[in-house]
């Protein structure tokens, strides 16, 4: 028996009337059951084409998709409905995520009552009280809608909505790229505390190598819609073998400013 949940072999995705505009080149990635991935690159790498058509999203021109020893490449939304739940994405803009006109309860206990998550809508609002508590917001953000929400606080809503779908998978596109530094790292707190409690498997897309390595297990680095690089977080940073890896690395800010910058 194998711990992968999620595998891509040879993924290929094209764009234009006559698919020749080619983002994906091959692309091959396996991620196991309660590990994080991170997915990192400039952009116009193919890190969020790549995301989603692991979530099938959009469709591949080539290659195969496995989710849980199932081939998904060419399921019908039919057939994905039941997979739905289990394969969840965290968006990074959660105001053009979140329904404008639902409240946070709306948006929390509807899904759940769709899958059958839940046994009635007594039970559904417990379950999302219960998940609104634990990424940090207080009970009276239920009946809130999201405009009324600060930007960490409806990122917070977007990760409740995921997880209380009780996911296998999850995907993290740029989730923390539209936030202040100290509510990043409260995200990545919150993030990885869950991924840890519940065993996801995740993957965490990013142009920010220094938020990968807060947060992940490995690490792939994309160019051009290829793999330019990857391996575990500790090795890829300590000795990069990639010319564009290293290059990437470079451009994260020093946490200590240089002695003098402000007279230069």
């Amino acid at each position: 028996m194998t711990d992968t949940l999620l595998s891509a072999t040879n993924i290929e995705v094209a764009y234009g009337a006559a698919r020749n505009i080619k983002v994906l080149h091959g692309i091959d990635l396996t991620i196991a059951k309660g590990e994080t991935l991170g997915i990192v690159g400039e952009s116009g790498s193919g890190k969020t084409t790549l995301g989603r058509a692991l979530l099938r999203l959009v469709d591949v021109t080539n290659g195969t998709i496995t989710f849980d020893g199932m081939d998904i490449t060419h399921l019908g939304e039919n057939a994905l409905r039941p997979l739905r739940r289990r394969m969840q994405m965290i968006f990074q803009d959660p105001m053009s995520s979140l329904n404008p006109r639902h409240t946070i309860r709306q948006i929390l206990t509807g899904p759940l009552l769709l899958h059958r998550l839940a046994t009635d809508r007594r039970d559904a609002e417990r379950q999302a009280s219960k998940v609104i508590e634990r990424v940090g917001l207080p009970l009276a953000s239920l009946d809130r809608n999201p405009h009324e929400l600060s930007g960490g606080q409806r990122q917070r809503v977007g990760i409740a909505r995921a997880v209380v779908m009780r996911p296998d998978f999850v995907l993290a596109d740029e989730v923390v790229s539209g936030l202040d530094v100290s509510t990043q790292a409260q995200v990545l707190s919150l993030i990885g505390e869950l991924s840890r409690e519940m065993g996801l498997a995740a993957a965490f897309i990013s142009h920010d190598l220094s938020v990968i390595r807060a947060i992940c297990d490995r690490v792939m680095v994309l160019q051009g819609g290829k793999i330019a690089e990857e391996g575990p977080c500790s090795s890829v940073f300590e000795a990069p073998r990639s010319d564009y890896t290293r290059a990437l690395l470079d451009a994260i800010p020093l946490p200590d400013p240089m002695p003098g910058w402000l007279e230069k």
